[in-house]
């Protein structure tokens, strides 16, 4: 437990160091523990030490993992979800990241349980990811009135892997606009921004993310 509260505190003093350079308040930013390939001894000790918030990438170990672990605890999807896997989602997590097409929406709201879903927008255009364009973006926001348990929350982005994590800005900053035209043209008030991981949160924060995506720097590298 003693290497995860200091990597934790490091990763907590990076959140507040970039938000006072953004001039904003840590609490606007929410910290999740991607726990991808991280025993569920090592979730209750980042729990222990005040983290609430968990993103998993698949649901097979995300199931296991989320029901041998106590209640309390908020679960987030980041992952790409198959529309065949898209009934077990509801019962497992809060939040969805990584909505991408009209029909996982569909999937998602057949189960009679409210979630909160991002949309993930591939503004990379690397054709290897997942993500919406913004066209099929404005597409599906001009239907999820017809949703029923949906809440649209907000826009999720995975910028190219780089060393430099000042060459993802412009992808944050674009999403951060994209989140305020689409609000304005749907008249929606969605506020989440989840963009931002290990190596480059500080950018993100500075462009606007509500929500940071930290897995090695808090677990260190995956096997």
């Amino acid at each position: 437990m003693s290497d995860i509260r200091e990597t934790l505190a490091a990763v907590r003093e990076r959140i507040l160091t970039a938000c006072q350079k953004a001039g904003r308040r840590p609490g606007e930013v929410r910290l999740i523990a991607v726990t991808k390939r991280v025993d569920a001894e090592r979730v209750r000790a980042a729990a222990a030490l005040g983290v609430s918030d968990f993103g998993e990438n698949y649901l097979q170990e995300a199931r296991s993992k989320i029901e041998a672990i106590e209640s309390g605890l908020t679960w987030h999807m980041i992952g790409h979800v198959q529309s065949n896997k898209a009934k077990h989602i509801p019962r497992l997590f809060s939040y969805v990241h990584s909505v991408d097409r009209w029909e996982l929406l569909e999937d998602l709201d057949r189960d009679a349980k409210e979630i909160s879903i991002l949309f993930e927008v591939n503004l990379s255009g690397e054709p290897q990811k997942h993500g919406a364009t913004t066209d099929t973006l404005r597409s599906m926001l001009e239907k999820t009135q017809a949703l029923r348990h949906i809440k649209p929350v907000g826009l999720m982005t995975v910028p190219p892997f780089g060393a430099d994590p000042e060459k993802a800005r412009p992808y944050f900053r674009r999403l951060r606009e994209l989140l305020q035209d689409v609000n304005r043209e749907f008249a929606m008030g969605m506020p989440e921004l989840s963009m931002g991981m290990s190596a480059d949160f500080e950018v993100a924060i500075e462009e606007g993310a509500t929500m940071v995506r930290v897995g090695t720097a808090i677990f260190g590298e995956r096997v």
